[in-house]
């Protein structure tokens, strides 16, 4: 073993053996842990940035839900998407066709997935500073695959699901902490090594956003 490399670790162990246990509660937290916007603060902050990562945002209100859906989907050109089995019926405009995923049963395959137009979910929180969406995938949730294996995605934001700083949104899921979470910000995209952007590597390459409130 080489001096330095011994070295490192013996520092290593000096410090492990020095430290003092830290209650969590106690650890210091210098940054920023709730917002200052009001509510529509709140909603321009985050339709700016889902319009940064190329997202359309759609406002309407509880009653126009299926109105607006329709008319995001007529623009995209979808007609037939997977659904969770405990999307609202009343969210669902009749003159498209919706696919529910039951788990519970047998479920749609990862083929039958694919070959969907897409997929509509609701969600558990939205981070405004960061343009995130918090999707659950607990008992009655939206699975994963449903979220990802479909080119596109509808989400429908409710406006008092939404908050503005990330530690906010942290508080917002720290009661369901043991169900899986998906953390959507924008259509999936990523750069190789020659910095060519591509879209759709994991997850949906297109996303919508319906803004309820």
């Amino acid at each position: 073993m080489s001096a330095a490399r011994e070295q490192i670790l013996a520092r290593i162990r000096d410090a492990k053996a020095g430290a003092k246990a830290v209650e969590y509660g106690a650890i210091p937290r210098h940054y920023r842990r709730s917002g200052t916007l009001d509510a529509e603060g709140r909603i321009a902050l985050f339709i700016d940035r889902l319009h940064d990562y190329n997202a359309m945002v759609y406002r309407t209100t509880e009653s126009g839900i299926a109105q607006t859906i329709a008319e995001a989907l007529r623009a995209r050109g979808k007609r037939r998407l997977a659904i969770p089995a405990s999307l609202p019926e009343a969210w669902l405009p009749p003159e498209f066709e919706f696919v529910r995923d039951d788990i519970a049963g047998a479920g749609l395959s990862y083929a039958e997935l694919d070959a969907s137009d897409g997929a509509i979910t609701g969600c558990l929180a939205a981070v405004a500073f960061t343009g995130t969406v918090i999707l659950r995938h607990g008992k009655g949730e939206a699975r994963r695959a449903l979220t990802l294996i479909p080119d596109y995605h509808l989400c429908v934001v409710r406006a008092d699901q939404l908050v503005e700083t990330l530690p906010e949104g942290i508080a917002r899921v720290r009661d369901f902490r043991r169900s899986p979470l998906t953390t959507v910000s924008g259509p999936s995209a990523t750069s190789d090594i020659e910095m060519t952007r591509v879209k759709g590597v994991h997850g949906p390459r297109t996303l919508d956003v319906v803004l309820v409130g």
